[in-house]
Protein backbone atom coordinates (compact mmCIF):
# COMPACT_ATOMS: atom_id res chain seq x y z
CA UNK A 1 0.00 0.00 0.00
CA UNK A 2 1.02 3.59 -0.54
CA UNK A 3 0.94 6.11 2.30
CA UNK A 4 -1.92 7.90 0.56
CA UNK A 5 -3.96 4.68 0.54
CA UNK A 6 -3.24 4.06 4.22
CA UNK A 7 -4.22 7.63 5.07
CA UNK A 8 -7.54 7.22 3.24
CA UNK A 9 -8.18 3.94 5.06
CA UNK A 10 -7.61 5.67 8.42
CA UNK A 11 -9.89 8.54 7.40
CA UNK A 12 -12.63 6.01 6.70
CA UNK A 13 -12.40 4.14 10.01
CA UNK A 14 -15.38 4.66 12.29
CA UNK A 15 -13.33 4.38 15.50
CA UNK A 16 -12.36 7.74 16.97
CA UNK A 17 -9.11 6.63 18.63
CA UNK A 18 -6.44 4.98 16.47
CA UNK A 19 -3.11 3.79 17.87
CA UNK A 20 -0.37 2.80 15.43
CA UNK A 21 2.94 1.16 16.33
CA UNK A 22 5.80 1.31 13.81
CA UNK A 23 9.57 1.07 13.83
CA UNK A 24 11.54 4.26 13.30
CA UNK A 25 11.96 5.23 9.63
CA UNK A 26 8.86 3.27 8.62
CA UNK A 27 7.00 6.42 7.56
CA UNK A 28 5.00 7.67 10.56
CA UNK A 29 5.73 11.35 9.94
CA UNK A 30 5.00 11.01 6.22
CA UNK A 31 1.75 9.30 7.17
CA UNK A 32 0.75 12.36 9.20
CA UNK A 33 1.39 14.51 6.10
CA UNK A 34 -0.59 12.11 3.91
CA UNK A 35 -3.46 12.20 6.41
CA UNK A 36 -3.35 16.00 6.41
CA UNK A 37 -3.58 16.05 2.62
CA UNK A 38 -6.39 13.47 2.61
CA UNK A 39 -8.52 15.50 5.03
CA UNK A 40 -8.05 19.02 3.66
CA UNK A 41 -11.16 21.03 2.94
CA UNK A 42 -11.98 21.99 -0.64
CA UNK A 43 -10.47 25.45 -0.08
CA UNK A 44 -7.18 23.85 0.97
CA UNK A 45 -7.49 24.59 4.71
CA UNK A 46 -6.64 21.90 7.25
CA UNK A 47 -9.38 19.91 8.95
CA UNK A 48 -7.35 18.97 12.05
CA UNK A 49 -4.23 19.84 14.02
CA UNK A 50 -0.92 18.01 14.14
CA UNK A 51 2.06 17.31 16.35
CA UNK A 52 4.98 15.66 14.54
CA UNK A 53 8.63 16.12 13.59
CA UNK A 54 7.73 19.30 11.70
CA UNK A 55 6.34 20.72 14.94
CA UNK A 56 9.59 20.00 16.76
CA UNK A 57 11.61 21.47 13.90
CA UNK A 58 10.00 24.87 14.50
CA UNK A 59 12.28 25.14 17.55
CA UNK A 60 16.04 25.54 17.08
CA UNK A 61 18.81 26.61 19.44
CA UNK A 62 20.71 29.86 19.04
CA UNK A 63 23.76 28.75 21.01
CA UNK A 64 25.45 32.17 20.87
CA UNK A 65 22.59 33.83 22.76
CA UNK A 66 21.41 30.68 24.59
CA UNK A 67 17.88 31.02 23.24
CA UNK A 68 15.45 28.47 21.85
CA UNK A 69 14.26 30.24 18.72
CA UNK A 70 10.79 29.71 17.25
CA UNK A 71 10.68 29.73 13.47
CA UNK A 72 7.93 31.79 11.92
CA UNK A 73 4.99 29.74 10.67
CA UNK A 74 1.24 29.92 10.28
CA UNK A 75 0.97 29.13 14.00
CA UNK A 76 2.61 32.39 15.10
CA UNK A 77 -0.66 34.29 14.74
CA UNK A 78 -2.11 32.18 17.56
CA UNK A 79 0.73 32.86 20.02
CA UNK A 80 -1.01 35.86 21.53
CA UNK A 81 -3.88 33.61 22.61
CA UNK A 82 -1.80 31.88 25.30
CA UNK A 83 1.15 32.77 27.52
CA UNK A 84 3.83 31.29 29.80
CA UNK A 85 1.26 30.36 32.45
CA UNK A 86 -0.63 28.15 30.00
CA UNK A 87 2.58 26.27 29.17
CA UNK A 88 3.65 26.12 32.83
CA UNK A 89 0.34 24.45 33.69
CA UNK A 90 1.02 21.68 31.16
CA UNK A 91 4.70 21.51 32.13
CA UNK A 92 4.06 21.22 35.87
CA UNK A 93 3.39 17.49 35.55
CA UNK A 94 7.02 16.97 34.56
CA UNK A 95 8.36 19.11 37.47
CA UNK A 96 10.94 21.11 35.48
CA UNK A 97 14.01 22.40 37.29
CA UNK A 98 14.32 25.55 35.18
CA UNK A 99 12.33 28.73 34.62
CA UNK A 100 11.50 30.30 31.26
CA UNK A 101 9.88 33.25 29.56
CA UNK A 102 8.83 34.07 26.02
CA UNK A 103 10.52 36.81 24.04
CA UNK A 104 8.01 38.41 21.61
CA UNK A 105 8.65 39.79 18.14
CA UNK A 106 8.76 43.57 17.81
CA UNK A 107 5.60 43.18 15.76
CA UNK A 108 3.03 41.68 18.19
CA UNK A 109 1.15 40.06 15.31
CA UNK A 110 4.13 37.73 14.79
CA UNK A 111 3.79 36.26 18.27
CA UNK A 112 6.81 34.82 20.09
CA UNK A 113 10.31 34.96 18.67
CA UNK A 114 12.16 32.77 21.15
CA UNK A 115 12.22 31.24 24.62
CA UNK A 116 14.75 32.09 27.32
CA UNK A 117 15.44 29.33 29.85
CA UNK A 118 17.19 30.44 32.99
CA UNK A 119 18.17 29.76 36.56
CA UNK A 120 17.71 32.39 39.22
CA UNK A 121 20.91 33.14 41.13
CA UNK A 122 21.12 35.37 44.19
CA UNK A 123 23.89 37.97 44.37
CA UNK A 124 26.31 37.01 47.17
CA UNK A 125 26.68 40.66 48.18
CA UNK A 126 23.02 41.55 47.98
CA UNK A 127 20.46 38.79 48.71
CA UNK A 128 17.67 41.00 47.32
CA UNK A 129 19.29 41.05 43.91
CA UNK A 130 18.39 38.04 41.78
CA UNK A 131 19.97 37.40 38.42
CA UNK A 132 18.63 35.42 35.50
CA UNK A 133 21.38 33.11 34.24
CA UNK A 134 20.54 31.75 30.76
CA UNK A 135 20.86 27.98 30.38
CA UNK A 136 20.51 25.43 27.61
CA UNK A 137 18.18 22.63 28.67
CA UNK A 138 18.74 18.98 27.73
CA UNK A 139 17.31 17.38 24.60
CA UNK A 140 14.76 15.47 26.67
CA UNK A 141 13.72 18.65 28.52
CA UNK A 142 13.45 20.46 25.20
CA UNK A 143 11.17 17.75 23.78
CA UNK A 144 8.94 17.95 26.86
CA UNK A 145 8.78 21.75 26.62
CA UNK A 146 7.83 21.69 22.92
CA UNK A 147 5.16 19.05 23.62
CA UNK A 148 3.70 21.21 26.40
CA UNK A 149 3.89 24.28 24.15
CA UNK A 150 1.69 22.42 21.67
CA UNK A 151 -0.63 21.16 24.40
CA UNK A 152 -1.21 24.83 25.25
CA UNK A 153 -1.74 25.57 21.54
CA UNK A 154 -4.33 22.78 21.39
CA UNK A 155 -6.40 24.84 23.84
CA UNK A 156 -6.41 27.86 21.52
CA UNK A 157 -9.85 27.95 19.97
CA UNK A 158 -8.71 30.04 17.02
CA UNK A 159 -6.50 27.12 15.88
CA UNK A 160 -7.75 23.85 17.33
CA UNK A 161 -11.31 25.14 17.59
CA UNK A 162 -11.53 25.81 13.86
CA UNK A 163 -9.48 22.79 12.76
CA UNK A 164 -11.61 20.55 14.93
CA UNK A 165 -11.87 17.33 12.93
CA UNK A 166 -8.97 15.47 14.52
CA UNK A 167 -5.70 15.42 16.44
CA UNK A 168 -2.80 13.62 14.75
CA UNK A 169 0.01 13.02 17.27
CA UNK A 170 3.22 11.46 15.99
CA UNK A 171 5.84 10.25 18.49
CA UNK A 172 5.91 12.86 21.26
CA UNK A 173 8.35 10.78 23.34
CA UNK A 174 11.71 10.84 21.56
CA UNK A 175 14.63 11.39 23.97
CA UNK A 176 12.43 10.81 27.04
CA UNK A 177 13.06 8.41 29.91
CA UNK A 178 10.43 5.94 31.06
CA UNK A 179 9.03 8.16 33.80
CA UNK A 180 8.42 11.05 31.41
CA UNK A 181 6.97 8.66 28.84
CA UNK A 182 4.51 7.58 31.51
CA UNK A 183 3.55 11.22 32.21
CA UNK A 184 3.26 11.96 28.47
CA UNK A 185 0.92 8.99 28.11
CA UNK A 186 -1.33 10.54 30.72
CA UNK A 187 -1.33 13.92 28.96
CA UNK A 188 -2.55 12.10 25.85
CA UNK A 189 -5.20 10.23 27.85
CA UNK A 190 -6.40 13.54 29.32
CA UNK A 191 -6.54 15.04 25.83
CA UNK A 192 -8.50 12.07 24.52
CA UNK A 193 -10.90 12.13 27.43
CA UNK A 194 -11.63 15.81 26.86
CA UNK A 195 -12.06 15.75 23.08
CA UNK A 196 -12.66 12.25 21.67
CA UNK A 197 -16.46 12.61 21.43
CA UNK A 198 -16.03 15.43 18.93
CA UNK A 199 -12.62 14.73 17.36
CA UNK A 200 -10.76 11.79 15.97
CA UNK A 201 -7.36 10.88 17.42
CA UNK A 202 -4.56 9.26 15.42
CA UNK A 203 -1.50 8.50 17.53
CA UNK A 204 1.63 6.94 16.05
CA UNK A 205 4.75 5.88 17.94
CA UNK A 206 7.92 3.83 17.65
CA UNK A 207 7.94 3.36 21.42
CA UNK A 208 6.41 0.06 22.49
CA UNK A 209 6.12 1.25 26.09
CA UNK A 210 3.98 4.26 25.12
CA UNK A 211 1.91 2.12 22.77
CA UNK A 212 1.29 -0.54 25.40
CA UNK A 213 0.43 1.93 28.16
CA UNK A 214 -2.09 3.77 25.97
CA UNK A 215 -3.55 0.53 24.62
CA UNK A 216 -3.95 -0.96 28.09
CA UNK A 217 -5.52 2.14 29.60
CA UNK A 218 -7.93 2.62 26.72
CA UNK A 219 -8.94 -1.05 26.40
CA UNK A 220 -8.41 -2.53 29.86
CA UNK A 221 -8.18 0.39 32.31
CA UNK A 222 -10.73 1.76 34.71
CA UNK A 223 -12.46 3.70 31.89
CA UNK A 224 -12.26 0.94 29.28
CA UNK A 225 -16.05 0.81 29.03
CA UNK A 226 -15.93 4.36 27.68
CA UNK A 227 -12.98 4.01 25.31
CA UNK A 228 -12.66 0.37 24.22
CA UNK A 229 -15.34 0.35 21.55
CA UNK A 230 -13.91 3.56 20.08
CA UNK A 231 -10.29 2.32 19.91
CA UNK A 232 -8.50 0.48 17.12
CA UNK A 233 -4.89 -0.78 17.19
CA UNK A 234 -2.58 -1.15 14.20
CA UNK A 235 1.02 -1.84 13.31
CA UNK A 236 2.59 -0.12 10.32
CA UNK A 237 5.05 -2.54 8.74
CA UNK A 238 7.47 -2.30 5.83
CA UNK A 239 7.43 -5.50 3.77
CA UNK A 240 9.36 -6.02 0.56
CA UNK A 241 9.56 -2.32 -0.12
CA UNK A 242 5.83 -1.84 0.49
CA UNK A 243 3.88 -0.66 3.53
CA UNK A 244 1.17 -2.65 5.30
CA UNK A 245 -1.27 -1.38 7.91
CA UNK A 246 -2.21 -4.41 10.01
CA UNK A 247 -4.71 -4.83 12.80
CA UNK A 248 -3.24 -6.11 16.06
CA UNK A 249 -6.25 -6.03 18.38
CA UNK A 250 -6.29 -9.79 18.83
CA UNK A 251 -2.59 -10.52 18.35
CA UNK A 252 -0.11 -11.28 21.10
CA UNK A 253 1.51 -7.86 21.25
CA UNK A 254 3.28 -8.66 24.51
CA UNK A 255 2.40 -5.56 26.49
CA UNK A 256 3.07 -7.39 29.73
CA UNK A 257 6.58 -8.48 28.68
CA UNK A 258 7.59 -4.92 27.88
CA UNK A 259 6.27 -3.73 31.24
CA UNK A 260 7.99 -6.62 33.01
CA UNK A 261 11.25 -5.70 31.28
CA UNK A 262 11.04 -2.14 32.56
CA UNK A 263 10.23 -3.37 36.06
CA UNK A 264 12.98 -6.00 35.93
CA UNK A 265 15.58 -3.43 34.94
CA UNK A 266 14.51 -0.98 37.66
CA UNK A 267 14.37 -3.73 40.30
CA UNK A 268 17.77 -5.21 39.40
CA UNK A 269 19.43 -1.80 39.50
CA UNK A 270 17.68 -0.49 42.62
CA UNK A 271 15.98 2.22 40.58
CA UNK A 272 12.34 1.59 41.51
CA UNK A 273 10.36 4.84 41.69
CA UNK A 274 6.76 5.71 42.46
CA UNK A 275 5.59 5.40 38.86
CA UNK A 276 6.78 1.78 38.70
CA UNK A 277 3.82 0.86 40.92
CA UNK A 278 1.50 1.94 38.10
CA UNK A 279 3.37 -0.32 35.69
CA UNK A 280 3.27 -3.15 38.25
CA UNK A 281 -0.47 -2.73 38.59
CA UNK A 282 -0.88 -2.98 34.82
CA UNK A 283 1.00 -6.28 34.81
CA UNK A 284 -1.14 -7.60 37.66
CA UNK A 285 -4.32 -6.51 35.87
CA UNK A 286 -3.18 -8.21 32.66
CA UNK A 287 -2.52 -11.46 34.51
CA UNK A 288 -5.86 -11.22 36.32
CA UNK A 289 -7.61 -10.73 32.99
CA UNK A 290 -5.75 -13.72 31.52
CA UNK A 291 -6.82 -15.85 34.50
CA UNK A 292 -10.43 -14.78 34.02
CA UNK A 293 -10.85 -12.71 37.19
CA UNK A 294 -11.66 -9.04 37.63
CA UNK A 295 -9.50 -8.08 40.61
CA UNK A 296 -5.72 -8.29 40.68
CA UNK A 297 -5.85 -9.03 44.42
CA UNK A 298 -6.59 -12.58 43.23
CA UNK A 299 -3.16 -12.65 41.59
CA UNK A 300 -1.53 -11.36 44.78
CA UNK A 301 -3.13 -14.25 46.67
CA UNK A 302 -1.97 -16.74 44.02
CA UNK A 303 1.66 -15.62 44.30
CA UNK A 304 1.64 -15.95 48.10
CA UNK A 305 1.18 -12.36 49.29
CA UNK A 306 -0.32 -12.21 52.77
CA UNK A 307 -2.94 -9.49 53.42
CA UNK A 308 -3.46 -9.39 49.65
CA UNK A 309 -6.50 -7.08 49.83
CA UNK A 310 -4.56 -4.55 51.89
CA UNK A 311 -1.56 -4.75 49.54
CA UNK A 312 -3.90 -4.31 46.55
CA UNK A 313 -5.24 -1.11 48.12
CA UNK A 314 -1.70 0.16 48.69
CA UNK A 315 -0.74 -0.58 45.07
CA UNK A 316 -3.86 1.23 43.88
CA UNK A 317 -2.96 4.26 45.99
CA UNK A 318 0.67 4.35 44.89
CA UNK A 319 -0.27 3.92 41.22
CA UNK A 320 -2.77 6.79 41.12
CA UNK A 321 -1.73 9.11 38.31
CA UNK A 322 -1.80 12.32 40.38
CA UNK A 323 0.99 10.94 42.56
CA UNK A 324 3.50 11.45 39.77
CA UNK A 325 2.60 15.05 39.08
CA UNK A 326 3.15 16.60 42.46
CA UNK A 327 4.84 14.17 44.83
CA UNK A 328 8.32 12.75 45.12
CA UNK A 329 9.43 9.89 42.88
CA UNK A 330 11.29 8.29 45.78
CA UNK A 331 9.72 5.41 47.67
CA UNK A 332 9.61 4.82 51.40
CA UNK A 333 11.34 1.71 52.72
CA UNK A 334 7.92 0.08 53.30
CA UNK A 335 6.90 0.72 49.70
CA UNK A 336 10.17 -0.69 48.43
CA UNK A 337 9.61 -3.82 50.52
CA UNK A 338 6.10 -4.24 49.06
CA UNK A 339 7.38 -3.82 45.50
CA UNK A 340 10.23 -6.27 46.08
CA UNK A 341 7.93 -8.89 47.58
CA UNK A 342 5.24 -8.64 44.89
CA UNK A 343 7.62 -8.48 41.93
CA UNK A 344 9.88 -11.29 43.17
CA UNK A 345 6.93 -13.58 43.92
CA UNK A 346 5.35 -12.71 40.57
CA UNK A 347 8.42 -13.78 38.60
CA UNK A 348 8.89 -16.87 40.73
CA UNK A 349 5.28 -18.01 40.35
CA UNK A 350 4.85 -17.54 36.61
CA UNK A 351 8.43 -17.95 35.31
CA UNK A 352 8.19 -15.24 32.64
CA UNK A 353 10.94 -15.56 30.05
CA UNK A 354 11.94 -11.94 29.52
CA UNK A 355 15.10 -12.51 27.49
CA UNK A 356 16.45 -9.59 29.51
CA UNK A 357 20.02 -8.50 29.89
CA UNK A 358 19.79 -6.19 32.86
CA UNK A 359 22.71 -4.57 34.56
CA UNK A 360 23.50 -6.13 37.88
CA UNK A 361 23.04 -3.67 40.72
CA UNK A 362 26.57 -4.33 41.93
CA UNK A 363 28.17 -4.25 38.50
CA UNK A 364 31.11 -1.93 37.93
CA UNK A 365 30.43 -1.80 34.21
CA UNK A 366 30.12 1.79 32.93
CA UNK A 367 27.84 0.64 30.15
CA UNK A 368 24.14 0.50 30.96
CA UNK A 369 22.57 -2.51 29.29
CA UNK A 370 19.00 -2.17 28.12
CA UNK A 371 16.27 -4.75 28.64
CA UNK A 372 15.46 -6.76 25.54
CA UNK A 373 12.92 -9.29 24.41
CA UNK A 374 12.65 -11.31 21.27
CA UNK A 375 9.53 -12.45 19.51
CA UNK A 376 9.84 -15.62 17.50
CA UNK A 377 7.63 -17.36 15.04
CA UNK A 378 4.61 -16.41 12.97
CA UNK A 379 2.52 -15.27 15.95
CA UNK A 380 4.44 -11.99 16.07
CA UNK A 381 3.19 -8.91 14.28
CA UNK A 382 6.81 -7.73 14.14
CA UNK A 383 8.29 -10.41 11.88
CA UNK A 384 11.86 -11.62 12.48
CA UNK A 385 13.23 -11.78 16.00
CA UNK A 386 16.09 -9.47 15.06
CA UNK A 387 13.68 -6.67 14.23
CA UNK A 388 11.78 -7.17 17.45
CA UNK A 389 14.96 -7.10 19.48
CA UNK A 390 15.87 -3.75 17.92
CA UNK A 391 12.48 -2.37 18.82
CA UNK A 392 12.90 -3.22 22.46
CA UNK A 393 16.51 -2.16 22.73
CA UNK A 394 16.08 1.48 23.63
CA UNK A 395 13.50 3.96 24.82
CA UNK A 396 15.02 6.70 22.72
CA UNK A 397 14.77 7.37 19.01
Amino acid sequence: MMLEEIAKELVGTKERIILIYAFNATGKTQLSVAYKDATKHEDGTHAGVYYNAFSEDLFTWNNDDTLLEIKESSLNRFHNDFNEDAVREKLSRYRPTYRFRFIPHDNPEKGYKSVLFFKEVTNDNDPNEIQEVPIKISRGEERIFVWCFFLALFDVDGWAGKQSSHFFIDDPVSSLDDHNIFITAWTIIDLIEEHFKKRKFIITTHHLGLFSILADWLRKGEKAETFKKHTKLYTLNAKNGDLALERCDNDVFLYHLRLLQLLDHAHANNEVKSYHFALLRQVLENIASFLGVGQFSYVLRQIGIEDYDEIANIINTLSHKRVYYYESDELTSDSKTIFDSVFTNLKSKYNFVLHSSVENANSNSPTRKMSRATINGSNSTFGPATAATTAYASTES
